[in-house]
């Protein structure tokens, strides 16, 4: 490694050689690293050719399940969640048929590994919001997702952020196909592109913070299908909570405590 010297400076690689500038420094280092062509091509990059598929394929499903749940997931998530889903994503993909570098992403079947993702690792929805409730429940069509939430105290069984004065809870459902490696394109592709993303979002009224809510809470998410699912593809479900602020009248949406999980994936 050098510095550079002089009035010129150079960003990028020349002749072997690559300029860049660090903690106000400007550097010059030989270029590193293994041919492109040469992981492509060499047997001997053969698991790395394997590794970089299922990797590169991990993210992409990730990325679908984030867009799915794209109407929320702002209001949400943590700096972390595209590496954590990624992660999850791989560990999934691990457990699929297929020879390495070509194994199938299948929801259904692996949906233990997704069912309990938070969206905000710092922030774990039960740690915010923990009155007795059952999971949602799918319809035979594993088209409705329905959330139903005994009344309970919101004095008891909720930790809210300083300066709340409301909360609404949400329920989200998506669909996420399973993925396959078409080898034509050599990339991986959804097994039921038309349904994929296919997504809905219901929101309570907003709830007094304060005693008891007065009622069971009810809400309910139709994606519209009139016939049953596929097993190619899941419902992924989620639930969460948002809080508010109230002043004059008007409503405001806080941005800390905000929580939301995987709860049911059907």
């Amino acid at each position: 490694m050098a510095k550079q010297k002089g009035f010129i400076k150079l960003k990028g690689s020349l002749g072997g050689l690559t300029f860049y500038e660090t903690q106000g420094k400007d550097i010059v280092r030989t270029t590193g690293g293994v041919d492109k062509s040469r992981i492509e091509n060499d047997p001997n990059f053969k698991r790395t050719r394997e590794n970089m598929s299922e990797f590169g394929a991990s993210a992409t499903v990730g990325k679908a399940l984030r867009q799915g749940f794209g109407s929320i997931i702002k209001n949400i998530k943590d700096s972390s969640i595209t590496g954590r889903l990624t992660g999850v994503m791989k560990r999934l993909n691990s457990l699929g048929s297929g020879t390495r570098g070509q194994r199938v992403f299948n929801i259904l079947t692996n949906k233990i590994i997704l069912e309990g993702f938070e969206f905000n690792i710092k922030v774990p929805f039960t740690t915010i919001f923990y009155p007795e409730y059952t999971a949602p429940t799918l319809d035979s069509n594993r088209s409705i997702a329905t959330w139903v939430v005994p009344d309970f105290n919101t004095s008891n069984y909720l930790r809210a952020p300083e300066g709340a004065t409301h909360f609404k809870l949400v329920l989200v459902s998506t669909i996420l196909s399973n993925y396959e490696y078409v080898p034509d394109l050599k990339k991986y592709e959804p097994v039921v592109p038309a349904d994929n993303i296919v997504n809905g979002i219901t929101y309570s009224a907003a709830i007094p913070i304060g005693g008891a809510v007065g009622a069971d809470t009810t809400l309910s998410v139709d994606l519209g299908f009139s016939s049953v699912l596929p097993v190619t593809v899941a419902n992924v479900v989620a639930t969460g909570i948002l809080f508010y602020q109230q002043i004059n009248s008007e409503l405001y949406e806080l941005s800390s405590s905000n929580a939301m999980r995987i709860s049911t994936i059907g």
